[in-house]
């Protein structure tokens, strides 16, 4: 029996997995499956090259008892356009699908109650399979769907949390692979986020070409606010955020003016909000930005600001059920 009120953010066993392979460019139908594990040959072209690309997404108990899917169309674009990418047999949008859908039918036990602020997360992964010792793709290809039960990213009272500026490591570089969700991308992050953790705070990656712009935090997107304007970084070397996307929308809706464009980080001083955002925690205010080497500290609330705060809910509303979907973002499930 799971307590969803000591939940955390982390893996919890759910009762199947969902799986589907790839050969030849043909994909075979998904199907579940209690083995978690994967049989792969050594030499498979995701071991040895990082083939391999993921995606994150969530169901959620809405407020009358129903489930809701957030976006999950996105995720299969986004997949497909990683797929590509890394030169990989991207999974069919229907097929993504039909898996997500699969792996909530085989584990609705595993779908938190309403009002735990607990969801159950999707992990979709894809991995190349062909054994290859040459350097290049593989044409075999696995695609699974792990379901998990996570705890809400605030257990507690919705708070700030500071973070510092790495100018040592480089999460991606212009025109590689940071904009598809790539497990290499979290890899080459490590050395940084780590060594920020280990002091108690986040980290922030500057852009790998002039080290002045802000490019992505820790794993997630930045967002700022001066005055009436929406800001967040526009780079080829950015994730495109489902969040950050929903995020727009809505500011939008609340008066906002929305900009997308590059962000210097001595341009922080005139913002008066500031924060990561995405699927984990939707928004993650900032109260600090540290940057040591240029013995700075950007301020801005020691709690979460007034329109952040409202953009927060506003999403949370409409993932929970609790206000009126226009968008149609979330498949209701029955």
């Amino acid at each position: 029996m799971i307590n969803w009120g000591t939940l955390g953010f982390h893996y919890t066993e759910p009762d199947y997995i969902v799986r589907a392979a790839c050969h030849n460019g043909v994909w075979e139908e998904p199907y579940a499956t209690a083995d978690k594990y994967l049989h792969l040959h050594v030499s498979a072209t995701c071991l040895q090259y990082g083939q391999e690309a993921f995606e994150g997404l969530k169901a959620f108990r809405g407020i009358d008892g129903k489930i809701r899917i957030f976006r999950w169309r996105e995720n299969a674009k986004r997949m497909a356009r990683s797929a590509e990418g890394l030169y990989m047999t991207p999974v069919p949008e229907d097929l993504f699908g039909r898996a997500i859908h699969l792996a909530l039918e085989k584990n609705m036990d595993f779908v938190p109650p309403y009002g735990t602020g607990a969801t159950l997360y999707f992990r979709p992964l894809l991995i190349g399979t062909t054994p290859r010792l040459g350097v290049g793709p593989g044409k075999d290809f696995e695609f699974v769907v792990i379901p998990s039960p996570i705890g809400p990213y605030y257990p507690g009272k919705f708070h700030c949390t500071t973070f510092i500026v790495n100018r040592h490591v480089d999460r991606a570089a212009p025109f590689g692979t940071g904009q598809f969700k790539v497990g290499g991308n979290y890899a080459s992050s490590f050395r940084a986020t780590e060594a920020a953790h280990a002091m108690g705070f986040d980290c922030v990656f500057l852009d790998a070409r002039f080290h002045r712009y802000i490019d992505e935090c820790s794993a997630a997107n930045f967002i700022g606010i001066k005055g009436n304007e929406y800001l967040t970084p526009k780079s080829s070397a950015i994730l495109p955020s489902i969040t950050n996307d929903s995020l727009m929308t809505l500011a939008r809706e609340q008066g906002l003016k929305v900009t997308r464009r590059r962000i210097a980080l001595e341009e922080l001083d005139e913002f008066s909000e500031a924060a990561a955002c995405g699927t984990a925690a939707v928004i993650s205010p900032m109260d600090k930005i540290l940057d040591p080497e240029m013995g700075k500290t950007y301020t801005f609330t020691s709690e979460p600001g007034p329109v952040l705060t409202k953009l927060y809910r506003a999403l949370k509303d409409i993932q929970f059920g609790r206000t009126e979907d226009k968008h149609n973002w979330c498949e209701i499930i029955n």
